[in-house]
């Protein structure tokens, strides 16, 4: 097929490197956290799963502002070392230590228990403990380990500390989603194994809808109490995450590695929610990787559906028992 002459046309070349280049630029063009002035001083904030990763990175940009920051994890070992690494990067002694596996209601509830006895206020919670790859099992306490420990963990723990997080207000919740939620199911039954998800890593995918849902509603049930909630997706990013799967995933996983974000710069959306001038205020809502706004699923966006997974999450994790004030 012949080319147009006006293509062979050297100012066309040009123009089109131009564009290319323009194009280039604004995808690469996110939120720097290096011209954000917010000071953290006298504030405290809780990193789930801070050892390693996104989590790791985002609570080290939280410790150099000076916040009190709690690392939450679930290995004492890791996360001594991750303390240790940040308390010598930041200078910032007011980094402690403190053991959670979102996968255990009564981990999280002692976790909760402690918070509320030691810390006189919380300003920012993010939820970034997450597993995937995992095979399916139920836990001693009846919960699908993966929903367990990515969604109904998370959800406990943001209700236990509600008060809390209304009595230090302004306040933020993160949760780290994934856009991966846009082929999840939120089907409840999924949350006690009476039912699985189809496909290899469906139930991920589910549970960061489920995620992106209790964002959302927490928003919603949080309006004019100054806390605010939103999810993030961090993008594809470089971490350890894949490291339940087969050693031929894991393989093809290192062979996309150059095409990934670093978790530096996975954790950029996070940190933005957390702390950026520009998301004061903002709360429902989803972003993305690039920290920019941006209209999750259909599904995520089901008011009927949220509502339900909240009364049925408040039931299989014991508050429904607990008396409204």
């Amino acid at each position: 097929m012949e080319v147009p002459s006006a293509c062979r046309h050297p100012s066309w070349f040009l123009l089109t490197l131009l564009l290319g280049l323009l194009l280039w630029a604004r995808r690469r063009r996110v939120w720097d956290p290096r011209q954000c002035p917010t000071d953290l001083s006298g504030r405290t904030v809780i990193v789930t799963g801070a050892n390693s990763g996104i989590g790791k990175c985002v609570a080290l940009e939280l410790a150099r502002r000076n916040a009190r920051t709690i690392l939450a994890c679930r290995s004492r070992e890791r996360g001594r070392a991750a303390l240790e690494e940040i308390r010598a990067a930041t200078g910032n002694a007011a980094v402690v230590l403190r053991e959670l596996d979102t996968a255990s209601l009564a981990s999280v509830r002692a976790f909760a228990r402690a918070v509320l006895r030691e810390e006189p206020r919380l300003d920012v919670l993010v939820h970034n403990a997450g597993v995937t790859g995992l095979p399916f099992a139920v836990t001693p306490e009846g919960l699908e380990q993966t929903f367990a420990t990515n969604y109904l963990g998370p959800f406990l723990l943001t209700n236990l500390l509600l008060e809390l997080l209304k009595a230090s207000a302004p306040a933020r919740v993160v949760t780290v989603a994934s856009f991966r939620h846009r082929v999840g199911t939120a089907d409840s039954r999924f949350l006690t194994g009476q039912r699985r998800p189809r496909g290899g890593n469906a139930a991920y995918s589910s549970s960061k809808l489920m995620d992106v849902l209790f964002s959302t509603e927490l928003a919603r049930r949080l309006r004019g109490t100054g806390v605010t909630s939103n999810a993030v997706s961090p993008g594809v990013v470089s971490t350890n995450i894949m490291h339940h799967f087969s050693w031929v995933v894991r393989a093809l996983f290192a062979l996309m590695r150059p095409f990934m974000k670093s978790a530096a710069q996975g954790a950029l959306s996070t940190i933005y929610c957390a702390v950026s001038e520009e998301a004061a205020g903002i709360t429902g809502k989803y972003f993305n990787s690039d920290c920019e706004l941006e209209l999750p699923s259909a599904a995520a966006r089901d008011a009927r559906l949220a509502r339900e997974l909240w009364d049925e999450s408040e039931r299989l994790t014991g508050l429904s028992r607990v008396p409204r004030h």
